[in-house]
C-alpha cells in the first residue's frame, strides 16, 4: 500500500502550533511515501513565513510537492511586489515548488489556481488559466497509462459544499478536461474543510478531495488532514481530525471508469 499525507492551509504566521506538531508526530511514526502542500503555507507571504513553513516542511523527512495558495503571493497593499515580483520571497520553498515525486504507479500533476489580478474584487478566489491546463493536461498524456493521475492545486475547481468557497474561475471547463483526459482525483484546500465528492463525466468518475487547516484559522471542523491510502488501482481517503480517530470521508471509495 501506499500512503500519502495530503495537507493544506497551514498558513505560517497563523499557525497552529499543537495541529503542525501533531502532523509531524504523524509523519514521524508512519512515514507516509509523500507529502502533498495544497497551498497557503503562509499567512501573509513574507520572507520569515515562508522560512519557518520550508523548516518545518523539510523537518518532515520524508519527499514533498507544493502548490501555491493565494495567501502566499503578496497581499494586495503591496500592489507593486504582487504584479510585478510575485515569487521574489519563496527562496526557502522553491524547490518544493511543483516538484515531481518519484511514487510507483502515481503521477502528481500541478494546476496552479492562483492569479496576481483579477477582473473582480476578491483575488482570494480561484482562477484556472488557459496555459496552467495546457500545462496540466500536457503532463497527464505524458504520463504511463497505468498511473493514477493525481492533480493538485489550491482552490477547488468546484464548490465541495463547505463553508468557504473557491468560486473558481474556468475551474468547471477546467474540472470537465481533467476528467476527459483521465486524471483520478483533484486535491485542493483554501476552504479549510475536508471534503470528498464524486465528478462524473461520459462514464468516468474524478473525486474531488479537500484538506482541512492546521492553521487557527479553522471553520466547521477542527484541524485535519487526508490520509490518501492506494492498493494498485484503487484508493481511498481518510480525514485525520486532531484528537480524534480517523475516517472514511463521506462517500471515499475509488475513481476512474464507471461502466
Amino acid at each position: 500500500m501506499t500512503k500519502l499525507f495530503h495537507v493544506s492551509d497551514v498558513h505560517f504566521g497563523a499557525e497552529d502550533p499543537a495541529a503542525i506538531a501533531w502532523f509531524g508526530q504523524c509523519v514521524a511514526a508512519e512515514r507516509p511515501d509523500a507529502v502533498i502542500m495544497t497551498g497557503d503555507l503562509t499567512m501573509r507571504a513574507t520572507t520569515r513565513e515562508f522560512e519557518a513553513g520550508g523548516a518545518w516542511l523539510r523537518s518532515l523527512g520524508v519527499p514533498v510537492t507544493l502548490e501555491v495558495g493565494n495567501h502566499d503571493l503578496p497581499y494586495y497593499w503591496d500592489p507593486i511586489r504582487r504584479l510585478l515580483a510575485p515569487y521574489s520571497r519563496y527562496a526557502a520553498v522553491e524547490k518544493m515548488i511543483e516538484r515531481p515525486l518519484d511514487i510507483a504507479g502515481i503521477t502528481v500533476v500541478p494546476l496552479k489556481t492562483t492569479a496576481r489580478a483579477q477582473w473582480r474584487w476578491n483575488w482570494s478566489k480561484g482562477r484556472v488559466s488557459p496555459g496552467s491546463l495546457r500545462r496540466a493536461l500536457a503532463i497527464i498524456a505524458d504520463a504511463p497509462k497505468d498511473h493514477l493521475i493525481f492533480v493538485a492545486g489550491h482552490h477547488p475547481l468546484i464548490e465541495g459544499g463547505t463553508t468557504g468557497t473557491a468560486r473558481t474561475r474556468n475551474g468547471g471547463v477546467a474540472l470537465a478536461a481533467l476528467a476527459d483526459a483521465g486524471a483520478h482525483a483533484v486535491l485542493s484546500g483554501h476552504v479549510h474543510d475536508p471534503f470528498d465528492i464524486p465528478y462524473d463525466r461520459n462514464g468516468w468518475r474524478v473525486r474531488m478531495i479537500g484538506a482541512g487547516t492546521l492553521s487557527k484559522r479553522t471553520r466547521a471542523t477542527p484541524p485535519a488532514f487526508n490520509d490518501i491510502r492506494v492498493t494498485g488501482r484503487t484508493f481511498e481517503t481518510f480525514v485525520r481530525h486532531m484528537g480524534e480517530a480517523s475516517h472514511p470521508i463521506s462517500g471515499s471509495t475509488t475513481a476512474g471508469a464507471t461502466v
